[in-house]
C-alpha cells in the first residue's frame, strides 16, 4: 500500500484578474499558506502557463518547474479540459464551445478541432518536460444529445459515435505512449465518456490502450446516483488520477436527476465544497490506499453556495485529515507465534 500525496489543489476556479489569484507566483504564496503541497495546473491561459513553450523548451520546463518548487509546493498534473472537449464537438454546441478557443479558430470547427488535438500533443510533451506521469482531460462529445433515447437512437449510432470518437483519440493516446504519461479521462456528464459503461465502449474501440486511464471524481457520480464505491473497485488499476470535490443529490417531487433547466443552486444535484455534501471520503481514502492508488489527492473546489476562499481553507485540511499514512506492519504481529515449515505442518496435522 501506499500512502497519497497531498493535499494538492486545482487552479482552474481560482484564477482571475485579482489578487492574489492573478499570477503563478502569488497564487503559489497563497496556495502554499493555506497548506497545500501541489497545485494541478490548468493550460488554457498563456499568462499562467504556456504549454506549447514547456512542450518545445525543457529549458522553460524546468524553470516553471523551479519557480512552483520555489514556494514548496510540487505540480501534481497539467490540465487540458477545455482542449480536450474541443477533439470532438457535435455541431449543436459550437456556438457554445466556440469560447473555449482562440479568436483564430472561432467559428471554424475543423480548424479549432485540429488546435485542440495540438494542444493535447504539446500536453503530453510538456508533461514529459516537467517530470510527470498523468495528465487530465475530457472526451468530448458527439451523441450527448441523445443521452436520453427520444427520439429512439438509429441502429448502430453509438457504434459510429465511438469508432468515431476512438479515431480521433488512437493519435493522442499514441503520443502520450511515446513520452510514457497516462492520459486521463474525466468521466463527466456532457462527455461521451460520462460512467463506467461509456469509458468501456470507449476502451474496447482504443484496442484497451494502456495510455487511456481515468481520473476520478465521485462528485459527478452521485449526480448520477451511480455507485461511486464500487466504482474503484471495477477501474482502479486505470485509475491514476483523484479529483477530491464533493455534491449531494436531494431529489424532490417537482425535480430530479435531470434538474428542471434549474441554475446549480436550485438543481437537485450540486456540487458543494469538501465536508458539505453527501460524498463517503472515508471510505474511498480507505479504497485508494488498499488499492495502492500512488498518484495525489487534489481538491476541486465547486460550490454554489460557499466562498471559494474558505472552500480552499478547509478542503487543505479536509484532505490532509483524511489521508491514511498506511500501515507497515498488521496490527496483530505483536500476538505473533512466527512460523516455520514445521509448525505449518504441525498444526495443519500433517506431522
Amino acid at each position: 500500500m501506499t500512502t497519497l500525496k497531498g493535499p494538492g489543489i486545482f487552479l482552474a476556479q481560482f484564477v482571475s484578474d485579482q489578487a492574489p489569484f492573478n499570477t503563478i507566483e502569488s497564487i503559489c504564496k497563497w496556495a502554499k499558506d493555506l497548506g497545500f503541497a501541489g497545485i494541478q495546473i490548468p493550460t488554457n491561459d498563456t499568462s499562467y502557463f504556456d504549454i506549447q513553450k514547456a512542450a518545445e523548451s525543457k529549458t522553460y520546463a524546468d524553470d516553471y518547474k523551479g519557480l512552483i518548487n520555489s514556494y514548496g509546493l510540487e505540480i501534481t498534473e497539467l490540465s487540458t479540459h477545455l482542449q480536450g472537449q474541443l477533439v470532438a464537438v457535435n455541431p449543436a454546441y459550437d456556438k457554445l464551445f466556440d469560447a473555449f478557443a482562440p479568436d483564430a479558430v472561432k467559428n471554424n470547427p475543423k480548424a479549432r478541432q485540429e488546435w485542440a488535438v495540438q494542444q493535447l500533443k504539446y500536453a503530453a510533451k510538456a508533461s514529459r518536460n516537467l517530470g510527470l506521469d498523468a495528465h487530465v482531460t475530457f472526451s468530448g462529445a458527439l451523441m450527448w444529445h441523445t443521452v436520453y433515447p427520444w427520439p429512439q437512437r438509429p441502429a448502430g449510432l453509438v457504434d459510429d459515435c465511438f469508432t468515431e470518437l476512438a479515431n480521433r483519440w488512437t493519435p493522442i493516446l499514441n503520443e502520450f505512449d511515446e513520452v510514457g504519461v497516462d492520459l486521463c479521462y474525466e468521466i463527466h456528464a456532457g462527455e461521451d465518456l460520462h460512467d463506467g459503461i461509456t469509458y468501456e465502449m470507449f476502451l474496447e474501440k482504443v484496442n484497451n490502450h494502456s495510455r487511456a486511464c481515468l481520473l476520478y471524481d465521485p462528485s459527478h457520480f452521485i449526480l448520477q446516483c451511480l455507485d461511486y464505491l464500487e466504482y474503484i473497485d471495477f477501474y482502479h488499476e486505470r485509475i491514476k488520477m483523484f479529483h477530491v470535490k464533493d455534491a449531494e443529490f436531494n431529489p424532490t417531487g417537482k425535480q430530479g436527476v435531470y434538474g428542471g433547466y434549474q441554475d446549480w443552486l436550485k438543481r437537485a444535484g450540486r456540487f458543494r465544497s469538501l465536508g458539505d455534501g453527501q460524498v463517503d471520503f472515508n471510505a474511498i481514502f480507505s479504497k485508494m490506499a488498499e488499492y495502492d492508488y500512488k498518484g495525489w489527492a487534489v481538491l476541486e473546489w465547486e460550490c454554489a453556495i460557499k466562498h471559494p476562499e474558505d472552500g480552499a481553507r478547509e478542503g487543505a485540511r479536509f484532505i490532509k485529515d483524511h489521508i491514511i499514512r498506511v500501515t507497515e506492519k498488521a496490527f496483530d504481529d505483536f500476538a505473533s507465534a512466527g512460523s516455520d515449515k514445521d509448525l505449518n505442518a504441525q498444526i495443519l496435522g500433517l506431522k
